[in-house]
């Protein structure tokens, strides 16, 4: 739009030379079947839909803009711009893990020895090794934005009519149409924008017109493409919208010259930058699960594009990337390009040794400190970021199914005893590492429409007698009836679920009071460390058990030390902190280095929060106001899957756990507790025949 963004760089140099420059090369190879290592991942990422157009500043823009230039004299080039970017990365990253190694050494050393010298040399280091990271930091921005090469494609305001009549095949009896029929926009002036007075903002659209605008001037670096792939199911099916993509390219591809200025160029290019997007972030939830929706693409691709286009090649090869990755749960999260292998395994290391520096750099405390009848007033997060990485063990790790009678035999005679040996902070790790294995498998789509899964408030999301399978769609279908939906989300929540149970039910089934509350004691301490190291997911889990109405009538609780018991308290003014607001958890910058896994249950109250009320206006245009919120919410999962915890896992603990919560999972608490004595109050015999006497002898009185 020519007055849609003000993003520093394309909304200010619409016909700079270097763009120019951009355009005429990305063009001049764009019939010609392109190198694999050319086609870098274009998905805007979870980013993009939570910052918008702030996701990237002027600054990013103007190192970009120098970079590749030999001599002051010379235009900027987009392959010199990639050459050299790629360089100055490899560089400080990796004297950023050297230093980062030398660190390590100098503090075991200062640990062992505490000299005088390594104690003064530790600062300076720390400081540098801050500066360092900052820098690479930087670089990785500069990179991602540099990835946007789809915006070389964008189109104005003015032809987003063009883009639809460029789709039809009866183009001679379609009516004329204008913007205004297809888009709602407001105005504002919060951003000041060349010599404008305001920009325009994307109020409404119509399915058509939201389609439409993903092929206009900085759709991408507004984040509008990856709010767009996150919510479009409210307004349209996944194959209305393949389709639609399709007509764009069948339409345009064969009339599509090596002028990269016309229209049908900007318009064909565009679609497969789309349609990659589409592929590298949402297969698992659109693709995977339909094998219609993914036959049709492949069958498309196949037949009209690979012949004539060699991006036709690459589609192919990244749905098969896609799918193996779905297949192995390979990548923690979606939309990782192959073409990045190599790269992103060296910046997962990294990540895990900035980890260990903030580790070794600071230990300090997570506390919650209450106001009466006021919840939680502030949080003084913990400092330590906890290192751990692909340790993960795999769902179908051998050690959980060999011999899996034998397991749970074995489960079975060693009981809860294996709970109170262990510590708290053993436990909560491995049930952390047990919780990131199921959480990374979700994606931000699967917690929109989770009222049509039956999903309420203050109750279990799925019966235990009815599986996930047959949970029938209900009337408050928010997406259109067409549109296939993963119910993923069920079985995070049963999952969730079951380990309350598990919990409640390792406590009623002590035969001793002291037992009892040496095991509160512990699930307590494990609650408090899981929310400490930011796994709320477990810590609401467990709060869920201990507040089951059996479990709080236990007489354990008033022997209960009083510390131990202030971690109740605390544990609930967490639980009010993460119903507060949406997006509690991604303030400040600790989300970006801190491992998190979020409440499912209560990430899908907020959304469904923000889905309550229509959807569309009187004219019948839906509001994109409303979907940018919804989608703002939910790229927090992503957010939040970039930063794995890295612990060591303990196999036999974390089997023992699994065993113990899959014995537990559909147990009936009321039925446990009532062959257990200890679950009773008891009164001594002696005095409870007092208490009769006495009170026979006042009725006695009150006759005489």
């Amino acid at each position: 739009l020519q007055s849609n963004g003000c993003d520093p760089g394309f909304a200010e140099e619409t016909t700079s030379s270097e763009e120019q420059a951009m355009i005429k090369t990305a063009g001049n190879s764009y019939l010609a079947s392109p190198n694999l290592p050319d086609f870098c991942g274009c998905s805007p990422g979870w980013s993009s839909a939570f910052y918008g157009a702030e996701c990237f500043d002027s600054e990013v823009h103007s190192y970009l803009k120098n970079l590749g230039k030999q001599k002051s004299s010379e235009s900027q080039n987009i392959d010199a711009k990639k050459v050299e970017l790629e360089q100055l990365l490899m560089m400080e990253t990796k004297n950023y893990r050297k230093t980062i190694k030398f660190y390590q050494k100098l503090l075991q050393r200062e640990r062992r020895s505490k000299g005088p010298e390594t104690k003064s040399m530790l600062p300076k280091l720390r400081g540098q090794l801050q500066e360092m990271k900052s820098k690479v930091q930087f670089l990785e921005l500069v990179k991602k934005y540099q990835m946007m090469y789809a915006e070389q494609w964008g189109v104005e305001s003015y032809v987003l009519p063009t883009v639809i009549h460029n789709g039809k095949v009866d183009t001679m009896d379609m009516a004329p149409m204008d913007e205004s029929s297809l888009l709602l926009y407001y105005n504002t002036e919060k951003h000041q924008c060349n010599n404008q007075n305001g920009v325009r903002v994307l109020q409404a659209g119509t399915p058509l017109g939201l389609m439409a605008y993903l092929y206009s001037r900085n759709a991408f670096l507004e984040g509008y493409v990856q709010q767009f792939l996150y919510t479009f199911r409210y307004f349209c099916t996944q194959e209305e919208f393949l389709q639609f993509l399709l007509d764009r390219i069948s339409s345009t591809l064969s009339s599509a010259s090596l002028d990269p200025s016309t229209s049908l160029t900007k318009i064909c290019n565009r679609s497969f930058y789309i349609l990659q997007a589409w592929i590298e972030d949402c297969y698992s939830v659109d693709f995977a699960t339909n094998t219609d929706l993914l036959g049709t693409l492949k069958e498309f691709i196949s037949s009209k594009v690979a012949s004539l286009n060699g991006y036709g090649e690459r589609l192919l090869s990244l749905l098969e990337d896609a799918a193996a990755r779905k297949s192995g749960s390979a990548d923690l999260c979606s939309g990782v390009d192959k073409c990045k292998e190599e790269s992103e395994e060296g910046r997962k290391t990294l990540h895990s040794l900035c980890k260990k520096l903030s580790e070794d750099v600071s230990r300090k405390n997570f506390y919650w400190k209450l106001s009466k009848g006021m919840g939680p007033i502030a949080q003084c997060q913990r400092e330590r970021l906890h290192t751990g990485s692909a340790v993960l063990p795999k769902p179908c790790c051998s050690s959980f199914t060999e011999d899996s009678s034998v397991s749970l035999a074995r489960a079975d005679e060693v009981g809860p005893v294996l709970l109170t040996e262990c510590s708290a902070q053993q436990l909560s790790w491995q049930l952390t590492l047990l919780q990131q294995e199921v959480f990374n498998k979700c994606h931000p789509v699967h917690f929109l429409n989770s009222r049509a899964l039956g999903v309420k408030d203050k109750c279990v999301a799925v019966p235990k007698a009815v599986s996930a399978e047959t949970v029938s769609l209900k009337v408050c279908n928010l997406f259109l009836s067409k549109c296939i939906q993963d119910q993923y989300l069920l079985q995070l929540l049963k999952n969730a679920d079951s380990i309350s149970t598990w919990v409640a039910a390792e406590i009623v089934t002590c035969h001793t009071a002291k037992r009892q509350v040496s095991l509160l004691s512990k699930f307590l301490l494990i609650a408090k460390c899981c929310y400490e190291q930011r796994n709320f997911a477990t810590a609401m889990q467990i709060l869920a058990g201990l507040e089951n109405l059996i479990v709080r009538q236990l007489p354990a609780w008033k022997i209960l030390p009083a510390k131990v018991a202030e971690i109740m308290e605390e544990l609930k003014a967490v639980e009010v902190f993460l119903k507060s607001d949406s997006l509690c958890l991604m303030e400040g910058d600790r989300f970006k280095t801190l491992p998190t896994i979020p409440s499912a249950h209560v990430l899908a109250m907020h959304v469904q929060q923000l889905e309550t009320g229509g959807f569309t206006m009187t004219n019948g245009a839906h509001k994109w106001t409303k979907l940018r919120n919804i989608a703002k919410v939910v790229s927090q999962v992503h957010a939040f899957q970039e930063n794995p915890y890295t612990y060591a896992p303990d196999f036999k603990l974390q089997s023992y756990l699994r065993q113990r919560i899959t014995r537990f999972k559909d147990a009936d608490i009321s039925a446990l507790a009532a062959d257990n004595c200890a679950n009773f109050h008891q009164i001594p015999a002696e005095k409870h025949s007092r208490k009769i006497q006495d009170t026979l002898r006042r009725m006695k009185a009150t006759f005489q």
